[in-house]
């Protein structure tokens, strides 16, 4: 008994399946991209938090996002990484190790929706009620907005992650190239219809919200910017909510890829690609689109990169 409490602890993952002769460009490529994702989003906090002139809400609020970026890819790419030259034979998880990689992985992408909206509040507010904007966004507010998209993902992850956990287990096979909620009730023959129901109705409420959010801070936007003729506001609030918009349809498809892929067997190979993508390209973009399309931030990286010619 206790040998096979102990096997049933060692799983087995399927990780990425890569051609031995496509390895090592696999490996370099992906590496780079990690290398990247880790250095621009660590970096464009690092800007932020030195420079005095970038304290306004709008970038203190993008740190959260940044820093979930590094998070979630840190949770996936050094892993896929250690399995590319690893026999997929011989690709093996212990089974409270998946646990984590699942749970980080599901509040990764709950955190990067949450962010999303927050950060729509922050252009709602500068754009609709610019007189306001300052009693508003105070540093409490900041701060506020920051925990709860850490928080409400943070507590329904856990329930979803829990949900799956309690279950016992007759399998040691995980079909993906990461752990993730639905690997974890997949190793087990009891009935996981309530895992099905709490996970797809946690899934549309926080797109519904999220997308809801979105698109009503967008009309209201639009409202405001049609309606005044300072060209300057509006091609601040263009700007700033160009910027804001890519990175969430960015997001959005990268989710939604995988949540239709799912629903068909055949196209298991290219939900297992997509679901790799959505913690490379988002995280890989974002600091990039923030970094090169906001002037006051694109300005501080000229000034540093010119210091150091210098």
């Amino acid at each position: 008994m206790d040998n096979e409490s102990v096997d049933m602890d060692i799983l087995q993952l399927e990780g990425i399946k890569v051609r031995p002769q496509s390895s090592v460009p696999a490996f370099v490529l992906l590496l780079l991209i990690y290398i990247f994702i880790m250095v621009s989003n660590i970096g464009l906090v690092v800007l932020i938090s030195m420079e005095r002139s970038l304290h306004q809400p709008m970038y203190l609020l993008f740190c959260n996002m940044s820093i979930n970026d590094a998070f979630g890819a840190t949770t996936i790419i050094p892993r896929v990484l250690g399995d590319v030259f690893t026999p997929m034979t011989q690709r093996y998880i212990h089974y409270y190790e998946c646990v984590a990689q699942a749970f980080c992985a599901h509040f990764h992408a709950g955190t990067s929706h949450m962010v999303l909206i927050i950060m729509a509040f922050d252009r709602y507010v500068a754009i609709c009620s610019p007189l306001r904007y300052a009693t508003i966004m105070t540093n409490r507010m900041v701060v506020a907005l920051s925990v709860s998209a850490w928080t409400v993902p943070f507590i329904l992850i856990v329930i979803l992650v829990w949900l799956s956990v309690r279950l016992s287990r007759c399998r040691r096979i995980v079909l993906n190239p990461f752990c993730d909620n639905a690997s974890l009730f997949k190793l087990s023959c009891e009935n996981v219809l309530i895992n099905h129901v709490y996970g797809l109705s946690m899934a549309m409420v926080t797109m519904a919200a999220s997308l809801g959010s979105v698109t009503i801070t967008y009309v209201r936007i639009a409202m405001v910017c049609l309606s005044s003729k300072s060209k300057a506001l509006n091609s601040k609030a263009l700007q700033t909510c160009a910027t804001h918009l890519a990175v969430y349809v960015i997001l959005l498809l990268s989710g939604n890829i995988i949540i239709i892929l799912h629903r068909f067997q055949n196209l298991s190979d290219h939900r297992q690609l997509a679901s790799i993508l959505f913690h490379v390209v988002p995280p890989s973009m974002n600091a990039v689109i923030y970094g090169l399309q906001i002037k006051a931030v694109r300005e501080k990286i000229i000034v540093i990169f010119t210091r150091k010619k210098k």
